[in-house]
């Protein structure tokens, strides 16, 4: 298929700048892959679903990434964005590791290039490695903050908002830009379909008889990466780290043998779902790695029964899983639907439900 077959038009003025008001304040397409559209309100999402349903959620927790300092020494602003962190600290107060980042300007940084970062009395210094393509860089940061390294950069880091989003981030990003439920530390990027949900509101759904499970999956600067092909299946997925533990695979097994809908929160976690093993008699294999599945039209879903999302970038490998999954037309006849009616898109935006 042709990347330009996913496109559309989307006024500037939809792109959500901030959450809404309220947590769970947002509205609500619901989406039957029959074609037929309810508009409604997320606070209302108990109304379709049902005793025995399981919600699957990606528990990642977004960490500050953004570090904004200066280059040493002649003082001029750096910026460094942490993306992965390169092999395991020996403790959990490790003062020193090396990343793989995003560093500006990268030009004036060349390897041996030295930066410091400063902030609330905690210093973190750092040095450029080793220059890679598209910009990246792996850096080593190294701190004498008695928490650590991870600490310091807890306490001086700035939330790292989309690139859609144009503004700085706030002292309240740090609450809104993470699901109530975060637990795993370790994306740059929230999962933001279930940025919706209230403590309150999960409460009554487990009182309702829907039950959670939770994977892990700790998204990548690659999830704002622009698709550049010309072709759908040209087009290649980064590789992101994800967990399903026993526990949420035995949980996964007994739901699809007993035949009770599981419905993922967000494109993460169907892409977690999706990745994993189910053997003929529908047992769900646990697994850790990496997950380099790229869902796009044509692909058999074998785990998810329905799905939680926000609205997506036109062109973008998020809006082919969907589509992949509720029908492109189908799809793009709704985003339609919710752009003549003013609905939010994307990380801050409303959410939909495909059924």
């Amino acid at each position: 298929m042709n990347v330009d077959e996913f496109d559309f038009d989307l006024p500037d003025s939809l792109i959500a700048q901030n959450p809404a008001a309220e947590r769970g304040e947002s509205r609500l397409l619901v989406l039957q892959r029959s074609g037929a559209i309810e508009h409604t309100a997320f606070s209302s999402l108990a109304r379709h679903l049902v005793p025995g349903d399981v919600l699957v959620v990606n528990d990642t927790r977004v960490f500050p990434a953004r570090l904004l300092g200066r280059r040493a020494p002649s003082g001029g602003a750096v910026e460094c964005l942490l993306l992965n962190r390169l092999g395991h600290p020996e403790s959990p107060i490790a003062s020193e590791a090396s990343w793989s980042a995003l560093v500006h300007p990268g030009q004036r940084l060349k390897p041996g290039g030295r930066m410091a970062f400063d902030r609330e009395g905690v210093h973190i210094e750092g040095e450029v490695l080793g220059m890679h393509f598209q910009g990246l860089r792996t850096v080593r940061l190294w701190t004498d903050y008695e928490g650590g390294l991870d600490q310091a950069i807890e306490r001086i880091g700035h939330i790292p908002l989309p690139p859609y989003i144009k503004r700085d981030d706030v002292a309240s990003d740090r609450e809104r830009y993470q699901t109530v439920y975060a637990q795993e530390r370790g994306s740059v990027a929230a999962p933001t379909a279930g940025l919706h949900f209230t403590e309150g509101q999960l409460a009554s759904l487990a009182m309702q008889g829907v039950s959670r499970v939770a994977v892990t999956l700790h998204i990548g600067y690659g999830t704002f990466k622009p698709v550049k092909a010309e072709r759908v299946e040209d087009h290649v997925v980064d590789a992101e780290r994800f967990t399903v533990s026993r526990e949420a695979a035995s949980a996964l097994t007994e739901a699809r043998r007993e035949g009770r809908r599981i419905i993922a929160v967000g494109t993460t976690t169907v892409r977690t779902l999706e990745s994993l093993t189910m053997t003929a008699d529908g047992q769900v294999i646990p697994a850790s790695g990496d997950a380099t599945l790229f869902i796009r039209p044509g692909h058999r879903f074998q785990l998810v029964d329905a799905m939680i999302t926000n609205f997506h970038l036109p062109r973008s490998s998020l809006l082919f899983l969907v589509a992949a999954f509720a029908g492109r037309e189908r799809i793009l006849t709704a985003y339609r639907d919710a752009i003549a009616r003013g609905y939010r898109f994307y990380s801050y935006g409303d959410a939909m439900l495909i059924l």
